[in-house]
């Protein structure tokens, strides 16, 4: 967390997120002091500063001084932002969860000199402030509240409404469902730097339907919980960009070319200066990008750099931890972009017009994310893995593009490195993990990369893990397609013996399982441990997955999600039963969750042959139901291409099932919705195919709401997968 960020705490989600391979150790961000020297924490609900050169730590808040007057208990601190000048924390407390974040709650602020704590937006309801930003000049606090913009005055606590037509439909600061699933946009407005001026976006989905989920388990009569969500093939939310006075008035509307309902703006940002804003457009199809900078009197916008490609074109929540900033350089006169416009996923470093763009990561590989730019000294650093991509490293490079990658990361800690670097690049917190070693952490200096405390550094602290039963390997399929894979063997493993096959799969574009994690392998959804049962336990990356192999190998599966991803795995699996006589053919079976759950059905319908046994939890049964911003992006319109969709989407091939299926879906999925389930019950149905179906009401795309569900979802599972592909040896 950097300072004047706030950033709010996850709900607990996806059991089977810890069994994937991907599954990475990422703690909540730092909240780095402003020099770069330290770092502030909460601590025993307190707050709490740490001086990395010293070692020193501060108690900046102590609870005792977290009780509201009038209050009989302290508030909890669950996030914080600090002034400009440390002079006032906001306190963000009471959170609420809204769609996957708590990002709705209550905010306190606290003069710390003089202790005086208050509320922030007390007279609006109770946990519904959101995205509460201190001005620049601390002297305002900038909020969301039922759908419109607010400022507060820090002395005087007087409020002024920026925006009123705020509603449900028409939303002020921050952004509807699709915007924040799909693009990762959720703070929707930004103070300028002279903290006169706020720019925030406008979503109306007044024109967009929605999805009517029944709550039938809250109350003896159910009643309804419609979602504003944009189904594949409807157009998007016109959405625009305006600025407003911080003391009210008149929002002028920034110019952008283009229709709003045929086009996207997941970035806005203050250009370096207060008088314009940079502003990223995509077009509906996200295959050509448009970066303008337009005044903030509304005059006519420049068009500064453009870039177009045959399939889609990332955002910057693909490779960024934090995808809100402008990546500003030499004082707002450059700017680094990312992009894949030469077949890599590379940094270019473009002036302010646009008419010069320099590449600064040369080479035949893929930057995953950058992690900090360090202006003063002239680099820019980055997380990347030339060699191997299930693994992350450190590199920097200089930002003038004569220079060459350079590995900060230790090269004999080999597997997946992470970092939060502080501003300056003088010190990191460092995680780091792999198959055999569990996740640990150690402070350390830049470039360095010296432990702060050599007893406490990951050299002398980490835990290897021996897996034995455990390997990578990679795979060429009869199509002439290699991946990455790994397996895990029954731990009694006898090459003379028949064992079972259980297949962990997603597929899509969205994540990729095999990765050289320490929770690669394993499956905490299955009760006990799949490797003592005799199990062998295995996963593939296909084409069109999220790894660093280039962006021809990501891009292949456009328009071909549940064809190209389903014929790699199938033939993946075809071929290690051709070359282990020890797998049973009879016992193979697939699961996966979301995107993995309709890769598992297309397995098990488009390929009976191998497939016999499947778990697809909360799967996209009809890509023709999912939301327009990742179906669009990845397959087309299906105005002009549906026979894609159709041909990709698991009830397609329901009538070809012959094996095992266990489906699961939560009735209150707002995201992957119970239609799906309904509709691929009625395809097997009609078909008089057997199978077993469990609902879980009112649960969301996580199944994880509610007393009991965790383990009793996996024990459905366990004892599923049990019974349809026997463990053991035969």
């Amino acid at each position: 967390m950097k300072p004047g960020k706030l950033q709010f705490s996850l709900p607990v989600i996806f059991i089977f997120l810890l069994s994937a391979a991907t599954a990475q150790f990422r703690p909540q961000e730092i909240t780095w002091t402003r020099d770069g020297n330290g770092y502030y924490e909460i601590n025993k609900n307190g707050i709490r500063v740490t001086d990395l050169l010293t070692g020193k730590q501060t108690d900046l808040v102590k609870e005792d001084q977290l009780t509201p007057q009038g209050a009989s208990k302290p508030i909890t601190v669950a996030d914080f932002q600090l002034s400009e000048d440390n002079s006032e924390i906001l306190i963000f407390s009471n959170t609420a969860r809204v769609w996957r974040y708590n990002t709705r709650g209550d905010y306190y602020l606290l003069d710390v000199a003089t202790g005086k704590l208050r509320q922030i937006g007390k007279d609006q309801p109770s946990q519904s402030l959101m995205y509460a930003k201190i001005s620049p000049d601390g002297k305002k606090v900038g909020y969301v509240s039922g759908h419109n913009i607010y400022v507060e005055d820090i002395v005087s606590g007087k409020t002024t409404a920026l925006t009123s037509d705020g509603t449900r439909k028409m939303i002020n600061g921050t952004f509807d469902w699709v915007y924040e699933e799909e693009f990762d946009c959720r703070d929707g407005f930004r103070w300028s730097p002279d903290s006169k001026l706020i720019a925030y976006w406008q979503v109306d989905a007044n024109k967009i339907r929605d999805y009517l989920m029944v709550n039938t388990t809250d109350s003896i009569y159910s009643f309804i919980v419609p979602v504003e969500y944009p189904k594949v093939g409807e157009s998007p939310s016109p959405v625009k960009v305006g600025v407003v006075s911080a003391d009210g008035g008149t929002t002028t509307w920034m110019n952008i070319p283009g229709d709003p309902q045929q086009n996207y703006i997941p970035r806005m940002e203050w250009a370096a200066n207060n008088s314009e804003l940079v502003v990223q457009q995509l077009n509906r199809h996200q295959n050509e990008s448009h970066i303008f900078l337009c005044p903030v009197n509304g005059a006519a916008p420049k068009l500064i750099y453009s870039e177009s490609d045959k399939a889609w074109i990332d955002t910057k929540h693909r490779w960024s931890r934090n995808p809100i900033g402008w990546e500003w350089l030499n004082n707002g006169n450059e700017f680094l972009w990312v992009s894949e416009k030469d077949g890599w996923r590379h940094i270019f470093r473009v002036t302010r017009d646009g008419k010069k763009e320099t590449l600064l990561t040369k080479g035949n590989f893929d930057i995953a994310t950058i992690s900090c730019i360090d202006e003063k000294n002239n680099y820019v650093y980055f997380i990347a893995s030339p060699d191997n991509p299930l693994q992350r490293y450190l590199y920097r490079t200089k930002m003038d593009g004569k220079g060459k990658p350079e590995l900060v990361s230790p090269k004999e800690l080999q597997g997946t490195h992470s970092y939060d670097i502080s501003p300056g690049a003088k010190f990191a917190i460092h995680h780091f993990n792999s198959h055999t070693v569990a996740p640990a952490t150690e402070w350390v200096s830049l470039p360095d990369h010296k432990p702060l405390k050599e007893a406490e550094s990951i050299a002398k602290t980490m835990k290897v893990v021996e897996k034995r039963n455990l390997e990578f390997f990679k795979i060429t399929t009869e199509d002439g397609i290699t991946m990455d894979g790994w397996m895990v063997k029954p731990q009694d493993f006898d090459s003379t013996k028949k064992y079972p096959i259980v297949l962990f799969v997603y597929g899509e574009p969205a994540s990729a399982t095999v990765a050289d994690t320490y929770f690669t392998g394993n499956n905490s959804l299955f009760v006990g441990d799949m490797s003592k049962s005799g199990y062998f336990y295995v996963s593939f990356n296909n084409r069109g997955t999220p790894t660093l192999q280039g962006a021809a190998w990501r891009k292949s599966i456009y328009r071909n999600i549940g064809r190209i991803n389903i014929r790699d795995q199938a033939m993946a699996m075809k071929k290690l039963l051709q070359t282990h006589s020890y797998l049973d053919t009879s016992r193979v079976a697939s699961w996966g969750w979301s995107g993995g759950a309709s890769s598992t059905l297309n397995l098990l319908f488009q390929y009976p042959d191998i497939f016999k046994t499947g778990i697809a939890i909360a799967s996209v049964a009809n890509q023709l139901t999912y939301d327009n911003i990742y179906q669009e992006r990845y397959m087309g319109l299906p105005q002009e291409n549906k026979e894609d969709f159709v041909n990709g989407s698991p009830i397609t091939y329901a009538k070809n099932l012959r094996g095992n299926l266990l489906y699961i879906h939560g009735t209150g999925d707002d995201n992957v919705h119970y239609q799906n389930a309904e509709m691929l019950l009625n395809e097997l149905i009609k078909y008089n195919k057997q199978f077993q179906f469990m609902a879980y009401p009112n649960r969301s795309h996580g199944i994880f709401e509610g007393a009991g569900t965790t383990l009793h979802l996996r024990t459905l599972y366990t004892n599923y997968l049990v019974e349809h592909c026997p463990p053991g040896a035969k």
